[in-house]
């Protein structure tokens, strides 16, 4: 167990799961600055982005095997070291190439915290407890997307792009002296537990044919790829079809995120009298409704910009309860492999994101048409998943 008090855990574990969002939204502003130091095309700048998210592609598959053999704070330690490294040289590159590179590098370092995080949470806290520290670690979590895009244009404004860089790697330090001196070993390291691939794939290959975590983890995997898809359309959507200026597109995203973070807080009050699976239902139930609506509002063109800034606040609060729940649920099960299920976790919502944001490419016909029936499609399929695993849980139960 750790020794940390609960308020304490949320502010390290919550800090480290941050890395992800903070490293990408971050250094979004920076684009333009890097392109014109660095002497590069604008395109090539752009790599930067998905060299990163190739990186926790990788990142996922190893980390999660590796915490569940060596335990879950030498390998958060290792990552952390790797990302702040990969941040200075990030901050040092002297060409694009490099950068592109060291993008990658950084990603598979910040993966740690993101695989293992999860990982600890399943160690500390059965499945109802679980969903109740994800739906905390969200408030600080959450902050990310609302804080770094504004602080990033500040900070390349006054002190330039290579200073977000050093910022990332100043915030992977305090973080590593916060798990060295605040965390405690939650699983010591389990020597039975065989890093040869072909005991590695064994142990996947037992996670996707167990019905009741893969149900649950496509479910939040689903609803992730929609996440993924409004990241990806939602700027098209409302800037260039309605009209928002690039400041107002910005104070809706931080808007709806923090529509994310309070839906969190809300889940946090609800798991207190209900169930897991009753509030996930729910949950998938009101965002397939309200995608439908948006579907429906893009489609006869009523409503405007208003009826879809509000439709879309209350899809991306019901993230919040469907991501803690779902995964919770899909842990319930694997404490002997929660690393590895962690990782196959991660691993998929990248995969079914990266798909949703192909196929929107694919639909896209200038008109917000795809961007709604893709997230509706999505959502449809999250609750499909679900309902399927609980009508199996009922099936056992009688």
């Amino acid at each position: 167990m750790t020794l940390v008090a609960p308020s304490r855990l949320v502010l390290i574990l919550g800090s480290i799961a941050a890395f992800g969002p903070l490293s990408i939204d971050m250094y979004l502003p920076g684009f333009p600055a890097m392109a014109r130091d660095l002497h590069a095309d604008y395109s090539l700048v752009q790599h930067t982005l998905p060299a990163y998210f190739i990186g926790l592609c990788v990142g996922h598959v190893f980390y999660g095997p590796i915490a569940d053999r060596y335990g879950r704070l030498r390998p958060l330690c290792v990552g952390l070291v790797i990302y702040v490294l990969a941040s200075i040289g990030c901050a040092l590159a002297g060409d694009v190439h490099t950068l592109i590179v060291l993008r990658f590098v950084q990603a598979v370092g910040g993966c740690a915290g993101m695989v293992i995080v999860v990982a600890i949470v399943r160690d500390l806290y059965d499945s109802q407890n679980s969903a109740r520290m994800f739906s905390r670690l969200m408030l600080v979590m959450g902050l990310a997307p609302i804080l770094a895009p504004f602080a990033g244009t500040y900070v390349v404004e006054w002190f330039g792009w290579r200073a977000i860089f050093w910022f990332l790697a100043a915030f992977g330090i305090a973080c590593l002296a916060a798990v060295v001196a605040g965390l405690r070993e939650t699983r010591p390291a389990h020597a039975a537990t065989s890093l040869h691939p072909v005991a590695v794939m064994r142990s996947y290959g037992l996670l996707l044919a167990d019905r009741h975590f893969l149900g649950h983890a496509l479910s939040g995997a689903m609803a992730n790829a929609a996440f993924f898809v409004y990241l990806t359309g939602s700027p098209f959507v409302l800037m260039e079809i309605f009209g928002l200026s690039p400041r107002a597109y910005s104070l809706l995203f931080a808007l709806n995120s923090i529509g994310l973070v309070l839906g969190s807080q809300i889940n946090d009050r609800l798991l207190i009298r209900h169930r897991i699976e009753s509030v996930l239902t729910r949950a998938n139930l009101v965002a397939v409704a309200l995608a439908a609506a948006l579907l429906l509002i893009t489609v006869t063109e009523i409503g405007g910009v208003t009826a879809v800034a509000v439709l879309l606040f209350g899809f991306i609060s019901s993230r919040a309860f469907i991501r803690a729940n779902a995964t919770a649920a899909a842990l319930e099960y694997q404490a002997v492999r929660a690393g590895t299920a962690s990782a196959l976790m991660g691993s998929l919502q990248f995969a079914l994101g990266t798909a949703g944001g192909a196929l929107l490419g694919i639909l896209h016909d200038g008109t917000a048409r795809p961007f709604a029936l893709v997230l509706t499609l999505l959502s449809v399929l999250a609750l499909t998943f679900q309902l399927a695993v609980r009508r199996e849980l009922r099936s056992v139960a009688g």
